[in-house]
């Protein structure tokens, strides 16, 4: 299928722009830039029953989240979903996916809880890691408080979020839990380690490109690392059997679409469910840009109904 028209005029006023030189671009600058596009491109006034703030204690001092209450949920005991935002570990944040969890949040009539794990170069690799585990551990502990029946808890995220959502259910299943139920993964990347065909084929142009993701592993990571480690590439974990079940989303024109792709095949020969939806004629975080791209709304919906019958 061709590239989605209005996904192209996103592009086409982008690439209008002219690409910064992410050489001499800072973390702040990426930040304050990806904000304002977040701004712009996001469904604003998304109406839910409530979205509170607060902290839950992590390895690194208090993690901040976000609690959305789906509309005409009051005080009911709901399915959960865990989110990670997206942005290479370096940038996003709970603000920047706040129209995309309240839109899950009514979609799949469960309660979502976005994390604000820490960014680096400030927190270099595991921390986003070890805060994401710490968080999902805290919310499965505190789920009465949280007004989440807990064995309806689900991860998710896109992007560097989804797998870190990945890397979630992972270490769940190794260690001291939680009992997680579903994996929701929206274009995620889940292997650093070397360039996919997508990732060759989608290099520059269309919206994620290859300099941005050399740019995030040079900060996310310090020299040296082993970009195979499945804390990193969750797709090269050696066993990826006993995983929850997946819902994975990849869009054609994602750089990372082969690896989600993967992902999903390599949890089908394992024996794990899995529901694998490619979303033609969409580039990368094409589900965050509503106000801009229609279809966005559609496939979000199907995800959240998909969730829904998933945490029934």
């Amino acid at each position: 299928m061709p590239l989605d028209p209005h996904a192209n005029k996103i592009l086409e006023m982008l690439n209008a722009a002219g690409a910064a030189d992410l050489s001499r671009m800072t973390p702040g600058e990426m930040r304050e830039g990806f904000e304002r596009l977040a701004a712009m491109v996001g469904v604003n006034g998304v109406a839910v029953d409530a979205a509170a703030d607060r902290d839950i204690p992590g390895p690194g001092g208090p993690i901040p989240v976000r609690v959305y209450a789906p509309k005409g949920s009051g005080t009911a005991t709901l399915p959960g979903l865990i989110y990670f935002h997206g942005g290479g570990g370096v940038f996003g944040s709970i603000a920047s996916h706040d129209s995309l969890c309240r839109s899950l949040a009514n979609a799949g009539t469960c309660r979502v809880v976005s994390v604000g794990y820490r960014l680096a170069p400030e927190h270099k690799f595991p921390a986003a890691v070890e805060d994401a585990v710490a968080a999902t551990r805290g919310i499965a502990d505190q789920s009465r408080e949280f007004l989440i029946d807990p064995r309806r808890l689900a991860v998710g995220g896109d992007s560097i979020g989804g797998g870190l959502a990945a890397v979630t259910c992972l270490m769940a299943r190794d260690g001291r839990g939680p009992n997680i139920a579903l994996q929701v993964l929206l274009c995620p990347a889940m292997d650093m380690s070397k360039n996919s065909d997508s990732r060759i084929a989608f290099a520059s142009g269309y919206f994620l490109n290859q300099a941005t993701i050399d740019w995030t592993i040079a900060h996310y990571c310090v020299p040296g690392t082993d970009l195979a480690d499945p804390r990193i590439s969750p797709l090269l974990a050696e066993d990826l059997s006993r995983l929850p079940p997946a819902q994975v989303h990849t869009a054609e024109f994602d750089p990372l679409r082969s690896e989600g792709a993967a992902y999903a095949d390599r949890l089908q020969r394992a024996g794990v469910a899995v529901r694998h939806t490619c979303h033609a004629g969409m580039i990368h975080h094409f589900y965050a840009m509503g106000a801009v791209i229609p279809y966005a709304h559609t496939a979000v919906a199907a995800a959240g109904a998909a969730i829904r019958s998933a945490l029934a």
